[in-house]
């Protein structure tokens, strides 16, 4: 039940999350007003996305094993501080190089927190109620996003865009306060009960005493898959993140406080659609159904919606308002079954590493495709051609599931 320790360290996982997507919305938000001082062209605004981005890609990967070694709770705890105080940087910023050193610097920290949360999931919950546990901590990218554009959009009409930042970077510290009272390990956490220890007893006895290696994974196809599967999906989710403020003021004529009332609602759709991707996968294998089956028939209803993204640009204002709702929705389910899966294919010792590279993929695309589109709206093609090419990308994606990952079933990793 919701009151048990598990869920509640689920909500305080999932907070964390939700700063992370608050603060990486900080920048597209204020840009408006930020132009206004310092001028930032389209592709530039694409290499401050790739700076973000490859810094992340980096630490996905190194902080997944980082998290291995140091353990979730004394991880997570630098990973937080780190970025809190990077994002809060921003706020001194006079310069695009500025800008360009904090958001790698806000990279590097942001990139260890699905790692870190994937991880905590694995030690905290048995596979019947992963996905439901990592929808609840998928959701805190919605809950961040959706407080985002009015939260900013208030701060910058009673002060300044620097605010945005320095109260965006407090927010971070005082969720590390939380941490260091409210996260142990199972086996070690002074407040678990009794009759919760019973009911997690299958991850106790999975508790791992060793990391596994890089190189060994990297023998395993099933890997390849995702890490290519999350390159494809996350450059269409990087796209919408970084550029859906900057299309409703560039092609819909948004003024800031209109952003800050409608940008919100494709983010709201986004945590419901985080919470029902879980949900329905959960209730699938409650139901007697295999985790292989609940898991991709979740995936593959998730990846059906995102071709209507293509529509966007042909609709009014209004419609497009409901078509990015139904893309943000489908993103974070298919992004909260995707994420589950290195938990349900590998044993503990090895979740955050893979977790880590498969989050390396995603953030290259993001990357790949954040550069693409930069080029590509600077150089007259429009919007529409950016959209179409992103309306395929999770059904491909798909596909490569399908071909890499046969079977979703618990496998064997040397150390």
């Amino acid at each position: 039940m919701i009151g048990s320790l598990r869920w509640k360290l689920a909500l305080l996982i999932g907070a964390a999350i939700a700063i992370s997507y608050f603060d990486r919305q900080t920048l597209p938000v204020a840009i408006h007003a930020i132009q206004r001082e310092i001028p930032i062209s389209n592709v530039q605004f694409s290499r401050l996305q790739a700076a973000f981005l490859i810094a992340y890609a980096l630490m996905y990967a190194g902080g997944g094993k980082v998290v291995d070694a140091l353990g979730t709770r004394t991880g997570f705890l630098l990973i937080m501080i780190w970025w809190s105080l990077a994002c809060a940087s921003q706020g001194l910023a006079t310069s695009f190089g500025f800008f360009a050193a904090s958001l790698f610097l806000l990279g590097m920290g942001e990139g260890g927190g699905f790692p870190a949360a994937t991880k905590a999931i694995a030690e905290w919950f048995p596979a019947g109620q992963r996905s439901t546990a990592m929808g609840i901590v998928n959701a805190g990218t919605a809950v961040g996003a959706v407080c985002a554009p009015p939260l900013i959009a208030l701060t910058l009409a009673a002060l300044n865009w620097r605010w945005v930042f320095f109260i965006s970077g407090a927010i971070g510290l005082v969720w590390v306060l939380a941490w260091l009272r409210g996260y142990y390990p199972p086996a070690s956490h002074p407040r678990l009960t009794a009759g919760e220890r019973e009911e997690i007893a299958e991850v106790l006895k999975a508790t791992p005493r060793s990391t596994a290696r890089w190189t060994g994974l990297l023998r395993f196809h099933q890997v390849w898959g995702l890490v290519s599967a999350k390159f494809l999906s996350d450059a269409a989710w990087y796209f919408y993140i970084f550029w859906l403020p900057k299309y409703l003021y560039e092609i819909r004529h948004f003024d800031t406080k209109q952003v800050g009332y409608f940008a919100w609602i494709p983010y709201a759709a986004a945590g419901v659609g985080s919470v029902l991707g879980g949900l329905f996968s959960s209730r699938l294998i409650h139901g007697g159904h295999s985790l292989n089956f609940s898991r991709k028939l979740a995936l593959g209803v998730s990846a059906a919606v995102m071709p209507l993204i293509f529509f966007v640009t042909r609709v009014p204002v209004q419609l497009a308002i409901v078509l990015f709702s139904v893309a943000f929705a489908g993103q974070q389910s298919w992004s909260t079954l995707v994420m589950i899966l290195p938990a349900d294919l590998f044993p503990q010792r090895a979740v955050g590493s893979v977790a880590g590279m498969v989050g390396f993929g995603g953030a290259m695309g993001g990357v790949v495709f954040g550069l693409v589109a930069g080029y590509l709206l600077d150089h007259g093609f429009g919007y529409g051609v950016v959209f179409g090419l992103v309306s395929t990308f999770h059904v491909l994606a798909f596909g490569v599931i399908l071909l890499a990952v046969r079977t979703v079933r618990p496998m064997e990793v040397m150390a």
